[in-house]
């Protein structure tokens, strides 16, 4: 009876289908039903997956993962896409502001086109050398003049025979008449002394007026001084007692001498060069800004 139940617990223990080790612990697989033997070792236990989710999770990471670095690839590409932007309006902004300060340079400037070349340049100018031989006949027409009063004066005493004294006189008189401006331009067509002292006079005080014209309440040559990256040579020192009294309003009233004027021309001269040099670079500016216009039009109406 002991060998009956002894060999029917070895049968039940033995029987297939059924698991080797005890139920109730974690190792355990699940209980497979009774079946072919292949199909329970092929597939899987459910509590085996339930254990390790990892296979199931990874492709979900990393598709995670690969969603990660395409959304930084968007961003580094929008940002890359705000830069060139960026950089457009600030190159805008940049070439407005030049615009605007060329557009200043040209309207504080602009007297520089009203000057007059030949009122400064004064090319009629009475040289030294006409002054010296107007001067040299100037004294030989006193000389003459004085020894003839003399002559006529030593009659008057009696020293002398009144008949040279007579003589005298008429010298005196002829050589008054040819001092007169009417009556020496029949004999002579060249300017006295007198004559060329007032037209150096003239030239001065009409060059003086033009000054005071281009100089203005401001100062031509003191606004001028700012186009001095268009002409280097407007930053010469020479230029600088001119700058100063341009600065102050004195300008027009020291210019008392033609060398004052000459280097006033001079100034002006290469002040008008750089003027046009501006003149230039803010109409190439322009036209810059309209051939940029329509590629603008067409990236916003798209």
């Amino acid at each position: 009876m002991a060998e009956t139940k002894t060999d029917t617990a070895s049968r039940t223990r033995l029987a297939p289908g059924e698991p080797v080790l005890r139920p109730g612990r974690a190792a355990d697989p699940v209980p497979v039903p009774t079946g072919s033997l292949s199909q329970a070792v092929s597939e899987p236990a459910p509590a085996y997956r339930s254990a390790n989710p990892a296979p199931e999770t990874a492709p979900k990471n990393a598709e995670e993962g690969d969603s990660q670095p395409s959304a930084a690839t968007e961003q580094g590409s929008g940002s890359d896409a705000g830069a060139p932007e960026d950089q457009a309006t600030i190159d805008q902004a940049l070439a407005e502001a030049q615009q605007r300060k060329l557009r200043l340079m040209l309207k504080q400037c602009d007297r520089v086109l009203l000057l007059d070349f030949d009122l400064l340049a004064m090319p009629n100018w009475p040289d030294n050398y006409s002054l010296a031989v107007a001067r040299r006949s100037r004294d030989v027409w006193l000389f003459c003049a004085l020894v003839a009063a003399m002559v006529f004066l030593s009659g008057l005493t009696g020293f002398i025979p009144a008949w040279v004294a007579g003589g005298g006189f008429g010298a005196f008189v002829i050589i008054l008449m040819l001092g007169v401006p009417t009556v020496r331009r029949i004999y002579t067509a060249r300017p006295s002394y007198l004559d060329l002292v007032v037209k150096r006079q003239r030239m001065l005080r009409d060059a003086r007026k033009h000054i005071d014209h281009l100089e203005g309440e401001e100062g031509l040559v003191w606004q001028c001084a700012r186009m001095t990256d268009f002409n280097a040579s407007l930053r010469s020192s020479r230029f600088s007692e001119l700058l100063a009294l341009s600065e102050h309003r004195a300008l027009a009233r020291n210019m008392t001498r033609r060398e004052y004027i000459r280097l006033y021309l001079i100034y002006l001269l290469e002040a008008e060069k750089a003027y046009d040099r501006v003149q230039q670079a803010f109409f190439d500016g322009n036209q810059q800004a309209l051939c940029s216009a329509p590629h603008k039009l067409g990236r916003w109406d798209s």
